[in-house]
Formats: structure tokens, C-alpha cells, sequence
């Protein structure tokens, strides 16, 4: 039966360094779980903290209301998904996917109806008897991802499962791990660094830096309303701009450093002359006569629409961006520019982010941490 996670103040340690100093998060029964993060960030350190591989120096991780930090991998009663995949390569697919019922000595019809059960739930019925040596990588993560579930486990772990995989097939077998959890509602936690994979596949996202989670919510939300700017810049891409409040006590303005202001009605508390981190992604910018001016950099044409970098004044910009994007839907341009070319900008002011001078909390009203 499937179990929520409580992961209360939890801390791991290897000799002096600190990995994880104080961690907590709630992860609901049957949910879809992500936690993504660039590398060290801890994410996988938590992952083997719930499965029992890794010790826990502080704080406590339960199933429902059952504390496991001292329970044995082994009793934990999970399924696991490794990069490498970890099928033993000299049992065909079905010997692989038996392989787990037969440490719990269940009979052998009992084993034959779970097996057939599951090569139909994730697709490789007509390769069981096949040696892994003759599976494509999607049909060997297939195989991997069956012997994981077929012991029905409370919690499935899943550790970069795709990472090994070429783009289509990530694309492919991500919908198919989505499509398998929705069916067998097995609370999963899931490890990536791909934001677009996280985004696609997730009930809920923690993002997380340095051992701390930065926010947790739904893909959509944390997208469109991230609460700072490392998860602003993390997930999907972010221009950033130096900007300032104007308010007069009743409405609050948002100013750029070049003069081009606008009122925004949806911010939190703000004060006069607050300084300010803007932040517009590149979708987020229309060609208007009234805006901020910069030039044509360079431009990538993509299909559906081109992707422009920007050359803005210095002063105008939080240093140390990578670069300063736009994209233009082709389906609605007017124009098509060329390098060089000298363009004017404006921000969707509804759907913009405005930070804190620190960049380390959102200014929009109502954007949560955790949700």
C-alpha cells in the first residue's frame, strides 16, 4: 500500500561537511514527487536518505506515521530505479521482473499473474524472453521500471532514470513512467536535473541548492511564480534588470534604469525608492512603439518561433547573466529582425516577476515557498 513521506529537520553529514543542515518537506500519498537541482545539490543525498542507503544524522524521515530511519533497506518496502538500470544482464526480461517475488517466496502462479500483469502495464510483453543485451536503453529502463513496481512497493525511487537515454527516447519513456505511476498510484520520488523533464512529469517540484529546498509547488506555478530568483533562473530561462518601486501610497510603480515605468497592481508591500530585481522571460516580452530599446545581438531560427539575444546599456542589467533573451512566436510576428537591428520592448506586466533586491523573495503578492 502506497504511504506519504514526512521528512521532519532532517541533516546529513559526511565527517565534518554538512550536506543537508536542516530539511523538510511533505510528500503526499500516491504524488509524483521531483527533486531537481544542479549537481550537489543534495538532491540524490535525500533520495538514499528515504531509501536506507544513506545514515541520517538529525531529524526523522516516516512512511505515514512509521519513523524508518533505523529500519533496514530491505524492510523498507521500496522499489528502486537506478541511472545504469541494474537488471542482471545474464536473466531474460521476465526472469529480471521475477526476480523480486521470488526473494519474498510467493508461489509460482501468484509470480506468473503479477509478471503478466505488469509486461502489460509498461509495454514489453513481447520481449520477455529476450537477454537485456537485445533491448534498446528505453526497453531496458521498461524493464527496470517493471521490477521495481511489480513487488508493490509503498514508495518508488527513481535516481536520473533517463540520463543514460538520447533526447527522443527521454522524451518517450518520461511519458511512460507518468503514464505507469498515474496507473499503479505508487507514491514516487523522482531525481533530475532536467527542468523541462521535471516539468513535464511532476504532481509537485522541490528545487534545491546547497542541501536547502528553495521552493516546492506545482511545475506550473513554480514556472510562472517562482519565490526568488535562483529558481527563477534554474527552471526555464530569465532576463534580469535593475529596477526600482515609485509609490505614492496607493499605487506602486515599477521603473526601469533607462526612465520606462509602469504600475503594477499586484505586488505585495513595497516601499518608495525600493530597489528591485526585474525579472521578464524571453516569452514574456512584446515588440511595442513604447518600452525599453536594446539591439539584435543574434538570433537562432527554431521552427515555430526565433530566439533573439539582446544587447541592453550595462547599467540596466544584474551582472553575470549569460545572456539577455526574446523569443518571437512566428505565428504572430509582424517582422522577422535582423542582427543589428534596434528593437523596442515591453514586458508583460501580468505576468513578470519582481524580486527583491537580494534576489531572495518575490515581491508579486500571494507566492508561497512551499505549496
Amino acid at each position: 500500500m502506497s504511504v506519504a513521506i514526512h521528512i521532519d529537520h532532517v541533516i546529513k553529514r559526511y565527517d565534518q561537511v554538512t550536506i543537508i543542515p536542516d530539511l523538510s518537506a511533505f510528500i503526499k500519498n500516491g504524488e509524483f514527487f521531483t527533486l531537481l537541482g544542479p549537481s550537489g545539490c543534495g538532491k540524490t543525498t535525500l533520495l538514499r536518505m528515504i531509501a536506507g542507503f544513506n545514515s541520517i544524522e538529525g531529524g526523522e524521515i516516516k512512511f505515514d506515521e512509521m519513523v524508518i530511519n533505523d529500519i533496514p533497506t530491505h524492510k523498507r518496502n521500496i522499489g528502486m530505479v537506478f541511472q545504469n538500470y541494474a537488471i542482471f544482464p545474464h536473466l531474460t526480461v521476465r526472469e529480471n521482473i521475477e526476480y523480486g517475488l521470488k526473494l519474498r517466496k510467493l508461489d509460482k502462479a501468484t509470480i506468473q499473474k503479477k509478471v503478466n500483469e505488469i509486461l502489460k502495464v509498461v509495454q514489453i510483453e513481447e520481449y520477455q524472453d529476450r537477454l537485456p543485451e537485445r533491448l534498446s536503453g528505453g526497453q531496458q529502463q521498461r524493464v527496470a521500471l517493471a521490477r521495481a513496481i511489480v513487488i508493490h512497493p509503498s514508495v518508488l525511487l527513481m535516481d536520473e532514470p533517463l540520463s543514460n537515454l538520447d533526447a527522443k527516447l527521454r522524451v518517450e519513456m518520461r511519458s511512460a513512467i507518468r503514464e505507469v505511476q498515474n496507473q499503479v498510484g505508487i507514491t514516487t520520488v523522482y531525481v533530475t536535473h532536467d527542468q523541462e523533464e521535471a516539468l513535464a512529469i511532476s504532481d509537485r517540484i522541490a528545487v534545491m541548492r546547497a542541501g536547502v529546498i528553495e521552493q516546492i509547488g506545482k511545475p506550473q506555478s513554480i514556472y510562472t511564480r517562482p519565490y526568488n530568483v535562483f529558481v527563477s533562473t534554474f527552471i526555464g530561462h530569465s532576463n534580469l534588470f535593475v529596477g526600482r518601486i515609485k509609490s505614492n501610497g496607493t499605487t506602486a510603480v515599477v521603473a526601469f534604469q533607462d526612465g520606462y515605468e509602469f504600475p503594477m497592481d499586484n505586488l505585495g508591500v513595497v516601499t518608495d525608492g525600493q530597489d528591485i530585481v526585474i525579472s521578464v522571460r524571453p516569452e514574456e516580452f512584446s515588440v511595442q512603439e513604447d518600452g525599453i530599446q536594446c539591439k539584435v545581438n543574434s538570433r537562432v531560427f527554431l521552427g515555430k518561433y526565433i530566439n533573439y539575444t539582446l544587447t541592453f546599456p550595462p547599467d540596466m542589467l544584474v551582472p553575470n547573466q549569460p545572456s539577455i533573451e526574446f523569443s518571437q512566436d512566428l505565428g504572430h510576428a509582424e517582422k522577422i529582425f535582423e542582427v543589428g537591428d534596434t528593437v523596442t520592448l515591453r514586458p508583460n506586466t501580468a505576468k513578470i516577476n519582481i524580486f527583491t533586491a537580494d534576489q531572495a523573495m518575490n515581491l508579486i503578492k500571494d507566492v508561497g515557498q512551499y505549496a
